[in-house]
């Protein structure tokens, strides 16, 4: 097809990139530690891991699951942490030691986590003491052999690591009482690591790095499968686009975003790696105030979130007044960028508010706008670096340009396919591997995409997808309830939230009851902040609820 965008291309920024550099996420890593050594890789409360750091401690970690742990090439390591500097130890060496990560949200219920756990059949999870109460509920219900624990401090001086972890378990009680006898703790596995032998795994682009979970249209979590070749091609298309504004030395970046979600995964703990550049982790964003202390003390050059996330800085006391002075890149992603919001941005920082757009199937990255644009277009940007878009209608059919219809993406970043689920595959990737979004949109002359709806019924809540099957089949467990359905309404904040239309089956039932239902089997962002009660649903002629005309209707109500 003619790649009618490339003429809008930064001058620094090449056509396609050259797949065959690195064989998998092991070498580009292994490359990194040995060319940055002393510099620094992440920066979490102000303690600092150089990439000479990360490289030893990745590679005892990777040695004790190998090792002691005895987890085989391929085997799945389930990893439920928030952003620590045990994040990227626990994950280079799970990849380095040819292991499968899969990432795990902290904030999981014990039957979000159950599923994912039973999905993916993983052998060893990692987590974080905060959150080990969950993993007590549900390990004996999945294929979990070993279980290892970490503190919030732990990666931290002694000093730091006792008084910090002393607070967090006694002064502010934020590790609720679990049982997990046999559980090993990070600093005990990285002392019996450094002894042990790591592998050296020869991988391959066919080897799979990760299985992201995201929602399914089944209303259960599915995980992409995401091998190194889809991970070491976006790393490289994404480096190759920001490169006109990383070119001018060492990069800080704010990292707020969580890790184990794929923009940020993609993003702060590879691509930023790969150019050498620091993360400085935000384990709670939502501490606007706290996070503002920690932005004075950094003289960040980037920033990367979703809108909520930019929204929140901005009005928060005392962000105007950090130092934007070394600042040249702040993208947004995961959720639509407001126009507001980012022309605020620019008045506030100086700087413009740049949007991406990607999805878990395109680890992450497909389109982004250029990184010399110094204004808000309301586009999604141009097709990165070996990336292809088409926009189609029902049948499939390439539509004239500037129509609308729907986003279909093709690339080497595409991933090979959801995990054990042949039919869910099928609906999205063609034989000639184009993924079918499920969004839609239109291309303008120049190349430029244009989000105008989605097709599909996901709910995008602060940039994270909620599945209305999901929250559908929770609230009908409710002995209460009838009939439910969720809908997206839109919020200034958090972009949209769920609503939930019920017919119960007493008068009695309250609003209260029912959020309340879901909030003991959803996370937060997932629990509806509306509930309409409704003497019936809206169906199709073979009795489908019709959620579109619902949330056509939710706006005004």
């Amino acid at each position: 097809m003619d790649r009618i965008w490339l003429r809008e291309y930064d001058r620094d920024v090449p056509r396609d990139v050259d797949l065959s550099a690195y064989s998998s996420l092991k070498a580009l890593m292994e490359e990194s530690f040995g060319k940055f050594g002393d510099g620094v890789a992440y920066t979490n409360m102000g303690v600092r891991m150089t990439f000479s750091q990360l490289d030893r401690l990745s590679r005892d970690f990777g040695a004790f699951l190998r090792g002691p742990v005895g987890l085989a090439r391929g085997d799945r390591v389930a990893v439920m942490l928030p952003n620590l500097l045990q994040y990227p130890v626990a994950v280079l060496g799970a990849l380095r030691a040819g292991l499968v990560v899969v990432n795990v949200n902290p904030m999981y219920t014990p039957r979000e986590l159950e599923h994912q756990l039973q999905d993916s059949g993983a052998r060893t999870i990692l987590v974080m003491e905060n959150f080990a109460a969950t993993v007590e509920k549900v390990v004996d219900h999945t294929s979990v052999e070993t279980v290892i624990t970490t503190r919030l401090g732990d990666m931290f001086p002694p000093l730091k690591r006792t008084a910090v972890n002393f607070v967090v378990k006694r002064i502010r009680k934020m590790v609720p009482a679990f049982e997990l006898g046999d559980a090993i703790r990070m600093t005990t596995a990285l002392k019996k690591g450094a002894s042990c032998d790591l592998p050296d795994e020869t991988l391959t682009h066919e080897d799979i790095a990760f299985l992201q979970y995201t929602g399914g249209t089944t209303g259960v979590a599915k995980g992409a499968v995401l091998t190194h070749g889809n991970m070491v091609a976006n790393v490289l298309q994404t480096s190759a686009w920001l490169r006109p504004v990383t070119a001018q030395g060492k990069e800080v970046i704010i990292c707020a975003l969580p890790l184990y979600h794929i923009f940020a995964l993609l993003a702060n703990c590879f691509t930023f790696m790969y150019l050498g550049g620091e993360n400085v982790l935000i384990t709670n964003p939502r501490d606007f105030g706290g996070f503002v202390k920690t932005l004075k003390e950094s003289r960040f050059t980037g920033i990367l979130g979703v809108n909520t996330l930019f929204n929140g800085l901005l009005n928060t006391p005392g962000f105007s007044d950090c130092d934007f002075s070394q600042l040249h890149m702040s993208l947004g992603g995961g959720m639509a960028v407001q126009r507001a919001v980012a022309e605020k941005w620019k008045e506030v920082t100086g700087q413009p508010l740049s949007e991406a757009y990607g999805l878990t199937e395109t680890s992450p990255a497909a389109c982004i706008n250029p990184m010399t644009s110094d204004s808000f277009s309301g586009s999604i940007g141009l097709p990165i670096p070996s990336t292809e878009v088409s926009i189609r209608d029902d049948a499939g059919n390439d539509l004239p340009m500037g129509e609308v219809g729907e986003i279909y993406i093709h690339g080497p970043q595409v991933m090979r396919e959801y995990w054990q689920r042949p039919e869910e595959t099928e609906n999205v990737l063609s034989q000639d591997r184009w993924l079918c979004t499920g969004d839609v949109g239109r291309m303008d002359e120049k190349g430029y995409i244009y989000i105008e709806d989605r097709k599909k019924d996901m709910i995008l809540v602060s940039g994270f997808n909620v599945y209305p099957n999901e929250v559908e089949a929770v609230a009908v467990e409710h002995e209460g309830i009838l009939e439910a359905a969720a809908v997206a309404v839109p919020h200034p904040k958090s972009g949209e939230l769920v609503k939930l239309f019920v017919v119960r089956c007493s008068e009695d039932l309250t609003e209260e009851e029912v959020v309340a239902h879901c909030r003991g089997q959803l996370s937060a962002y997932k629990v509806p902040k509306q509930v309409e009660f409704r003497d019936s649903l809206p169906k199709s002629n073979v009795g489908k609820i019709l959620r579109r005309a619902l949330r056509d209707e939710a706006p005004d109500s």
